[in-house]
Parts: C-alpha cells; structure tokens; sequence
C-alpha cells in the first residue's frame, strides 16, 4: 500500500491535509517533525512527503526544523505555509517579514505553468494566512506563481522533485486546491489509489483484537455517531470482552437514551450498560457558567463513572473512546494552539484506574467515520444523524445549567431538526441544532405580557469540520421552525438565527 507522509510543524490545518490526500484514496499519516528521522523515512518507503503549515518563523528561535537530509532522500516534498518557507529557508533561500504585505483569507493567485498547476486555471483564489514569505529562492529553484503582494506564492524545482505553496491548497477556500494535491500525489508522487475504509477496517479489527486479546475493555459510550461507531468496530474484533457503559447524564437529546440502546443492543447485539447519572451531573454542574470548566468537569465524572463501572465488572484494563481527529486538533497536538478542549481529550484526570487508552478512530475524520460506521452494518439513520459533543447539551445551554433549561432545549432542538428533517436541505447541511441562550427577553403571547428565554438555530455546511459555513436555509423552514419553537416550548419569546462562519466561530457554541 502507498503512503504519504505529513510532517507536522503545528498550526489548525494540518491534519486536513492528511484528510485530503485519503479522499483520493492514497494512505496518509501524520508524525510530528522531532519525532522521525530522515534514515526512518527512508526505510518506511513512502512515496512522497508533505510539509504542514504552522505559526512560528523560521528565524525564532524556537521554531520548528527539519534537517536538510530530509529534502535529499529522493523522496518528492511538498511544502505548505511554513513548510514553504522552511523548505526554501533549509535550502539556502531567504526568507522576510512581510511588514505590510501580509496576506490572510481568500487571496487570488496568478501561476505561469508549473508541474503542480496542471489544470488550474491561470488565476484563481487561494487561502492565504502568512506574515512572512520567500524572498529569494534556494538554488534550482523558479518561482512559478504569485499573487500582488507576494512574488513567490509557489516554487518548484521538479528535477529534485520539491514544490512549495505559500497558501492552503487543503481547505476549501481555495478553489483548486484538490487539483493541486492530486497534481503532487499523483503526477510527481506517482502512487497508487489503493487505500479505502474497507482497508481501514481490517486492519483495525486486526490490530485491535491483537491488541485487546484476552482484556475486558470498557467503552465510553457517549451516545453519539463516533462512539457508536467505535463500539460497533472494537465489538467485531473482541465481541463480548467489550462492555460499552452508556452514562444517560441527563444532557442527551430527546429520546436519545432509549433508541441508542435499542440500537445497538438490540439491534447490533452490543454489550451495553446503561447508567442513570444525571442528577450526580447536574450536581456537578450547579453554577457552573465558564464553557471550559464545564467541559473538564464532564470529562472528569465521565471517567469517574467508568472507572466505578470497571470496578463493579472485575478486572478491566482498558478505556476505549470514540476520538476523532477534529477533537485532538482542537484539543491541541503538539505545537498546536487549543481551540476548545474536548471531554474525552483534555478532561481526563491524571490518575486513573485504567492502564490503556484505545481509540480506535482517532485518525478518521466525521465522514470517515460515517463510511465505517456504514460498511460495520450500522443502520443509515444512526451513522448519518447529527453530531452530538461528548458533554451534550451541557455546551448547547449557554450560562448555567438547569433542568428547566435542559428541557426547553430538548424541545426546541427537536423542533428544528425535524423541520430541516422535512426540507430538501437536510442532505446538504452536514449540522444543525439549537442552543439555549442565557439571555431573556419581552414577547407577547395572547395579549399579555411575556418575558422568556432566546433560542439560537445554528446549521452548517461543511466536507471536514475544519472549516465550515453557515447554511442558506430558507426563510419558510426558519419561519417554520421558529413558530413551532415560540408556540410548543414553554419558556422561549424569541428565535434567531446564527450566520458566523467557522473560523472565526466554531461549530457548537461552548
């Protein structure tokens, strides 16, 4: 099987870069710069390597690095961003600060030929977020595209086979930025389309009942796609030695308990221990407001709860989790910088009973997973039903957290998935949910006064919630949906609707 290797250096994007070149089918994986060597690489047969992006300068002093042996192997080399500059920087370029030619978001890009512009057309957007840029390039090197501000947007010197990119041809912003890698993976890399879930699966399932032979694992059933999809993957390896412990803390969507454990219990035949430990939750939660104590809190209970579940089973070695990529990048990885911590990444304690930590979707992204989840014979309305954060409604209700609010949410956010449900929209928006604001405001109900809480519809567009926008629903499906809510939750006077994209918000709200 063909590999690419990613050499990470920090920044939000990079592990979308391993996500893109998978989309064509070519394996990819992730190491950081410090933790391989060029000898490594080299034996490990990869058929080309790719420079990540990262926020540092590469004349700080704590900048990340790379030794030149790297860009001697043979091996074709991309370079994005950082990576650019620190290909060129490496190899005898000069590189400067901006000052007042920096260029961030859309930035369109003129080339004049170039191995990696086969098929773009002569002028097109790109995503650019850079202060400093290539001043003047290595030996061997040609600048083959610019914009107005910067002369060497991309370089090339085909006889060595490097290439650098000053922008981001991994995020959808820039419009022939899926032409470009596929022009470096195929055309320069040369590899083969010969990675799939399929692959993905037996491999896993073979890894993972290796791994977990003869240990009784626990899995931290959250009740949403990832982890469903995990416990379905960790059952086919281990069966019956998987306990998947489904805590109902009370912040679950309406009627979630029940159909995931029909689901999966009955249906898929899954070990599946449901535990009530909502009021310990919302004891926990009493005052809390700050959306990051919230998160560590949950995530800390969480582990509690499995931990005395393990106890009450015997012997159990390992926690397993439904960790995806997008939740180890906001998380922080490396020298990456934390977004938002998620409750099983950044909210496990430091102690615990557990000796083995087992994720076995950390490196798939949300469509990644749904496929898995697919091809596991999970049925389509579970694998394709809306994300769910692991500390659930505790981040959809802004402000502290009370049973009231907790039920005006459940109804408002049925609500409105069920009228998007309805729409034509509902295969285009990859998510879409309400959130309860800590605000109240004056209405008006059957001629007497009102005064109630405010509930934001939130709905996005997205391919790798990396990035993502809001959707252009219509006004008639947010009419409906804020009727109903106003008419049938008792406790809201006011619906709005959310259009911030990501960045600079994120998807959930807390």
């Amino acid at each position: 099987m063909d590999k690419i290797l990613v050499l990470d250096f920090g920044g939000q994007y990079n592990l979308l870069i391993a996500r893109r070149v998978r989309a064509e089918h070519v394996y990819a994986e992730i190491k950081p710069y410090n933790k391989i060597t060029a000898a490594e690489i080299a034996a490990e047969g990869y058929k080309g390597i790719i420079f990540t992006g990262g926020p540092n300068s590469v004349y700080d002093e704590s900048s990340p690095h790379v030794d030149r042996a790297v860009l001697e192997l043979g091996i074709p080399v991309l370079g994005i961003c950082y990576g650019h500059q620190l290909m060129a920087y490496t190899l005898g370029g000069e590189i400067a600060s901006a000052e007042n030619s920096s260029e961030y978001g859309k930035t369109s890009v003129t080339h004049k030929g170039g191995v990696l512009f086969k098929d773009v057309p002569e002028e097109s957007n790109t995503f650019m977020s850079h202060n400093d840029y290539v001043k003047t390039l290595p030996e061997g090197f040609r600048a083959v595209a610019c914009t107005s501000k910067c002369g060497v947007a991309a370089m090339e010197n085909p006889e060595k086979k490097l290439f650098g990119v000053q922008f981001h041809p991994e995020v959808t912003h820039t419009d022939y930025g899926r032409v470009i890698l596929r022009n470096f993976i195929f055309g320069v890399c040369g590899a083969n389309a010969d990675w799939t879930m399929d692959d993905f699966i037996e491999t896993s399932v073979a890894k993972w009942r290796e791994q977990l032979a003869g240990k009784k694992v626990l899995l931290a059933l959250s009740g949403g796609v990832d982890s469903s999809v995990a416990a379905v993957l960790l059952h086919r390896a281990i069966g019956k030695d998987l306990y998947s412990v489904f805590v109902d803390h009370g912040l679950l969507r309406k009627n979630e308990g029940d159909y995931v454990e029909k689901t999966l219990g009955e249906k898929l035949g899954l070990n599946i221990i449901r535990v009530n430990a909502k009021d310990l939750f919302l004891e926990k939660l009493k005052g809390v407001c700050e959306p990051e104590k919230k998160r560590k809190i949950i995530g800390g209970e969480f582990i509690h709860v499995f931990e005395k579940a393990a106890r009450e089973l015997g012997k159990i070695d390992v926690l397993a989790q439904g960790t995806i990529y997008p939740d180890v990048v906001e998380s922080g990885r490396g020298d990456s910088a934390v977004i938002k911590s998620h409750h099983n990444v950044g909210g496990l304690p430091a102690v615990m009973d557990f000796k083995m930590i087992a994720e076995p979707l950390r490196e798939l992204f949300k469509d990644e997973v749904r496929e898995v989840g697919e091809k596991l014979g999970i049925p389509r309305e579970l694998v394709r039903r809306q994300p769910f954060p692991g500390p659930g409604l505790a981040v959809r209700v802004i402000g502290e957290i009370t049973e009231e609010k907790l039920d005006i949410l459940r109804d408002a956010d049925a609500i409105f998935r069920e009228e998007l449900d309805r729409s034509e929209f509902r295969e285009t928006t990859a998510q879409y949910f309400a959130v309860l604001l800590d605000t109240r405001s004056v209405g008006v109900m059957g001629d007497s006064r009102t005064y109630g809480y405010t509930v934001a519809l939130r709905a996005v567009t997205t391919d790798d919630f990396m990035t993502a926008d809001f959707a252009r629903l219509p006004y008639s499906v947010l009419e409906k949906a804020s009727g109903r809510i106003t008419n049938e939750v008792k406790g809201v006077t006011r619906v709005v609707y959310d259009i911030t994209s990501k960045p600079p918000a994120t998807v959930e709200w807390e």
